[in-house]
C-alpha cells in the first residue's frame, strides 16, 4: 500500500511541517560480555481495570504494592535483593509524591533501598526503564526493579487557586481582625474545584482533537479506526483465552467479587455496525474519533526485574530477552504531538543497525486507532520521511500481522504510566511465542514526545 502524503494534503496543519525532532539515544553492545549486556529477567502487572470499578477503593501505592510483590513472587528474587525502584506515574496522589518509595516500603522492601519516581505522560514507565538503565551503565548498581502505576478512580482535585491563596493568607495572618477580612472576602464562585486538566498545557487542547487532526493529515478514515480497534479488542480477547497475557496477576481487592481480580475488564469486542453509530468525541459532529476507537481511563500498575546477564545468570534466572538499543524524541506539541513512534522508529532501527523487516514483533502504543494508523502512514511515505525526518526514503510499510497480535491500549486499558512497563513484557513474551529474534516496542506521550526501543530474544528462551 502507498500512501500519498503531500504539502497540499496538511495545508490545513501548518505546523505539522515543523523542524525535525531532536533524539536522545543510549545503545548497549550487541555483541559483548555478559556484563556489557543487560536483560529483562521478568515483567508482570495488575489486571488493567477501567477505572471507577473493583479498584475505586484502594490508594495507588497499594496497587503498585501488587505489581511489585507479585513481581518477587514470580521470579523468586527477594526484596532485600533489589538495589533500585524507580516507579513512572502521571497524576500524583499528593500524599505519597514518590510514590516508587511508598509502594516499596509497603511491600516489605527494605528501607535501605533506593526509590525514585518520574514522570514523562505516557511514557512514564518506559522513563522507569530507561533511567535504570542509566544506573547500570554508569555502574551503580546491578539490577532494579521499574514499574508504573496511573489510579484515575481517584485524582487529585484542588480549590481554585484565587481561595489556596485566601486560605493560605488565613493560615499566616496574625490577627482576629485580619482573618475576618479574608474570611469575609470569600465568595462561593471560590469554591469551583480545579480538576486535572487533560489538555496539552502548552496548547490548551486535548489529545483527542490532535488525534482527529491526525487523523484527517493521513489520510485514516472513520471506518480505518473502527476497524483496528475492533481488531484490537478480538485479539485481546484471544490473546486472554489462550492465556497469553500470562504477565497479569490476581491479586486479592476487597470488595471485588470474590475478593479477586485476574483479569482486564476492559476488553470489549463489539461490531463495526454498532461502532459505527456512535458519534464524534471531540470535534463535533464531524470528527472520526469516538469512545470506541479511543483507549479508556484505567486504573493499573506494572513492574519489571532488569539486571546485567551477568548478575541474571549467577542468580540463577533465566532471562526473557536483551534491551538492545533505544531512543527518545521530541516534537512541537501542537500538530505532531501523537507523531513520536514514527520519528523513533527509524532512529532505533538505525542505532541497531537492523531494517524493518529485521524486525518480528511490533508493539505500539494504542492510544488511539488513527494515532497508530497515521504513524504508520507517516512512515510509508516519502513526503513524510524526506522532508520531515530526513530520511533518504521512505521507512515502508510495516505489516500489520507483525503488530499488537496480542491487543493493545485500546482493549487492554492504558494506565498512564504503567503503560510502558507492558509494552516490554508483552514485546518480549511475544518473542519466546512466536519464536523470533527482535522486537520494537514504541510510544507517542504528551508533550509531543516519543519513544522506542529494540529488544532481542534470549537464546532458549
Amino acid at each position: 500500500m502507498t500512501v500519498n502524503i503531500t504539502s497540499k494534503t496538511l495545508r490545513n496543519i501548518p505546523k505539522l511541517l515543523g523542524s525535525s525532532a531532536r533524539c536522545f539515544s543510549v545503545s548497549s553492545k550487541q555483541q559483548g560480555s555478559t556484563s556489557d549486556n543487560i536483560v529483562l529477567v521478568d515483567g508482570v502487572r495488575t489486571p488493567f481495570l477501567q477505572s471507577f470499578t473493583d479498584y475505586k477503593d484502594l490508594m495507588p501505592h497499594e496497587l503498585q504494592r501488587e505489581a511489585l510483590i507479585g513481581l518477587l513472587k514470580r521470579t523468586g528474587f527477594t526484596a532485600e535483593e533489589a538495589e533500585y525502584v524507580i516507579i513512572g506515574s502521571v497524576i500524583q496522589e499528593v500524599k505519597t509524591a514518590n510514590i516508587a518509595r511508598e509502594a516499596m516500603l509497603a511491600g516489605g522492601f527494605s528501607d535501605k533501598t533506593p526509590a525514585h519516581s518520574v514522570t514523562m505522560a505516557c511514557i512514564s514507565g518506559n522513563q522507569a526503564i530507561t533511567t535504570g538503565i542509566g544506573l547500570i551503565k554508569s555502574g551503580a548498581v546491578d539490577n532494579f526493579i521499574a514499574g508504573g502505576i496511573e489510579f484515575m478512580s481517584d485524582v487529585p482535585i484542588r480549590f481554585s487557586r484565587e481561595l489556596r491563596k485566601k486560605l493560605l493568607n488565613l493560615n499566616r495572618a496574625k490577627s482576629a481582625q485580619k482573618r475576618l477580612s479574608i474570611i469575609g472576602s470569600i465568595r462561593p464562585k471560590h469554591f469551583a474545584p480545579e480538576l486535572p486538566a487533560i489538555a496539552e498545557f502548552s496548547t490548551g487542547e486535548v489529545m483527542g482533537h490532535s488525534a482527529d487532526r491526525l487523523c484527517a493529515a493521513f489520510n485514516v478514515s472513520r471506518n480505518d479506526q473502527d476497524e483496528f480497534a475492533f481488531r484490537s479488542h478480538s485479539l485481546a480477547q484471544k490473546a486472554q483465552d489462550e492465556g497469553n497475557l500470562s504477565d497479569v496477576l490476581e491479586i486479592k481487592v476487597p470488595g471485588a467479587k470474590g475478593n479477586m481480580v485476574s483479569k482486564d475488564n476492559g476488553i470489549r469486542v463489539s461490531s463495526l455496525e454498532k461502532m459505527a453509530k456512535l458519534k464524534a468525541a471531540f470535534i463535533k459532529p464531524h470528527g472520526t474519533v469516538t469512545a470506541a476507537n479511543a483507549s479508556f481511563l484505567t486504573d493499573g500498575a506494572s513492574a519489571c526485574l532488569i539486571m546485567t546477564e551477568e548478575k541474571a545468570l549467577a542468580r540463577g534466572f533465566k532471562p526473557k530477552a536483551y534491551l538492545r538499543n533505544f531512543v527518545y524524541a521530541s516534537q512541537d506539541p501542537k500538530d505532531q504531538l501523537l507523531l513520536g513512534p514514527a520519528y523513533c522508529t527509524p532512529k532505533v532501527l538505525q542505532k541497531a543497525g537492523l531494517t524493518k523487516d529485521d524486525i518480528d514483533v511490533y508493539e505500539y502504543h494504542e492510544a488511539f486507532a488513527g494515532q497508530v494508523l497515521a504513524n504508520l502512514n507517516a512512515m510509508n511515505s516519502d513526503f513524510f520521511c524526506k522532508d520531515q525526518m530526513g530520511l533518504k526514503e521512505k521507512l515502508g510499510e510495516i505489516p500489520h500481522e507483525k503488530i499488537n497480535t496480542w491487543g493493545g491500549s485500546l482493549s487492554i486499558g492504558h494506565p498512564f504510566g504503567a503503560t510502558g512497563v507492558r509494552l516490554l513484557t508483552t514485546t518480549a513474551n511475544r518473542l519466546i511465542k512466536e519464536d523470533k529474534q527482535f522486537g520494537l516496542l514504541a510510544a507517542c506521550a504528551a508533550g509531543g514526545l516519543g519513544h522506542a526501543m529494540v529488544v532481542e530474544r534470549y537464546p532458549n528462551a
